[in-house]
């Protein structure tokens, strides 16, 4: 029997100190939880989002062009990118104020560290004189004040007498001296009637 008391007494404080041990390790795992709870919060407030969003652009007093989309996101974190997750539309103006061309697209990213704006789904550019490039993919490089992509495209003619289709293209900010790479098409002849063109 005393050999009994002599195991219990120096048995009992180790089982203490285990069951113990047990109790807080336990207790700490609603906490872990709610530390990882926290981090992914502070994650997505690195995120600020907009709906329904109107931005003019505007340069000495002189509407430049209007941006509207149904959702913006403002990422606060090293690229401080503009993202239009579910699409965008941008009209601009020409020195007069008049509409001359309209951007729309399913998807577009500002890059404001690189300069660019990336237009991306079911993108199509209409300029007021009726011709009309559609593609994939558009970007806009703020550095050199051109549109360029890597991507198919097709063009219409502003007179809807054909189009023209290229594995490419570049443009300068006014669509007006559109190159199309590897270009093929399809142009329907009249009396009297130049060849067509985009733009002038």
């Amino acid at each position: 029997m005393t050999a009994f008391i002599s195991i219990l007494k120096h048995t009992l404080p180790l089982s203490i100190i285990l069951w113990l041990g047990a109790i807080l390790l336990h207790s700490c795992e609603p906490d872990l939880k709610e530390v990882d709870r926290i981090a992914n919060m502070k994650k997505g407030e690195a995120v600020d989002i907009s709906y329904g969003v109107t931005i003019t652009y505007s340069d000495s007093a002189l509407v430049k062009a209007v941006l509207t989309s149904p959702e913006m996101r403002v990422h606060h974190d090293t690229t401080s990118n503009y993202e239009f997750p579910k699409g965008v539309k941008i009209v601009f103006y020409d020195a007069l104020g008049k509409e001359s061309q309209q951007i729309v697209s399913d998807y577009a990213i500002q890059r404001e560290k690189e300069k660019t704006t990336t237009f991306k789904k079911n993108v199509v550019i209409t300029r007021i004189d009726g011709s009309i490039i559609k593609t994939e993919e558009l970007i806009y490089d703020e550095n050199s004040d051109s549109f360029y992509n890597h991507v198919m495209i097709t063009g219409f003619f502003k007179d809807g007498r054909g189009n023209l289709q290229g594995s490419s293209f570049t443009s300068d900010a006014d669509f007006k001296d559109v190159r199309i790479q590897n270009a093929t098409g399809l142009y329907y002849i009249q009396d009297n009637s130049a060849f067509p063109s985009f733009g002038n």
